[in-house]
């Protein structure tokens, strides 16, 4: 199983949609992807060198607020995405994700509580998704695009820390947790990019 799930995940790396390239839209959004990737970088590493309990911590205390990012980004979109489709799946994001938070912090107090520091890193690192999308749908005639663009980088940096919990990971919830988030998002990425090359701006 652990093969099929990296297998699947090294086909969720961000990608920016190719049809953004040359937009104000897609320059942005291009931005943003390397943004993340080079903020995203240093705590991947340090999540690589746990293991045993204080990676299953480390893990569930980073996945909180990386997934409360999504939920964020997904409900400042709602009002402004026109297509149903998209519309559905922002609403899908924020009904899944947030049962996935409830249940990480269920594991947590099992564990023995939030790594903190850890948890302020993730959530420093996620602190501009929300803001930067925000004005990019401001500025752009196609908020739907605006949020797909800036989801798929979100999630492929889901999946690799999903792929770093398949390696590292101790018990059966981090393990289950991790290949769903992969299946699930990997899912969505490729939804979202079908979307985006057959609604050229």
């Amino acid at each position: 199983m652990k093969g099929l799930i990296l297998t699947l995940a090294l086909t969720a790396l961000p990608v920016v949609s190719a049809q953004a390239g040359g937009s104000q839209g897609g320059s942005m959004s291009m931005q943003m992807n390397m943004d993340m990737h080079a903020q995203m970088q240093p705590v991947m590493e340090d999540l690589r060198r746990l293991s045993g309990t204080a990676f299953d911590r480390a893990f569930f205390s980073m996945m909180i607020p990386h997934h409360q990012s999504a939920i964020d980004m997904s409900r400042a979109a709602l009002p402004r995405l026109r297509d149903p489709l998209v519309r559905a799946w922002a609403q899908s994001i924020i009904d899944d994700q947030q049962k996935e938070i409830t249940e990480m912090q269920t594991e947590l107090r099992r564990l023995g509580g939030v790594d903190t520091a850890r948890q302020n890193r993730m959530r420093q690192a996620m602190s501009g998704m929300t803001p930067m999308m925000t004005r990019m749908m401001a500025q752009s005639q196609s908020p739907d695009r605006v949020f797909l663009e800036m989801m798929v980088p979100h999630h492929g940096s889901a999946n690799d820390m999903a792929n770093i919990a398949l390696q590292n990971g101790q018990t059966d919830h981090v393990l289950s947790l991790a290949q769903r988030i992969i299946m699930t998002q990997t899912d969505e990425m490729h939804d979202f990019r079908d979307w985006l090359r057959t609604h050229p701006q």
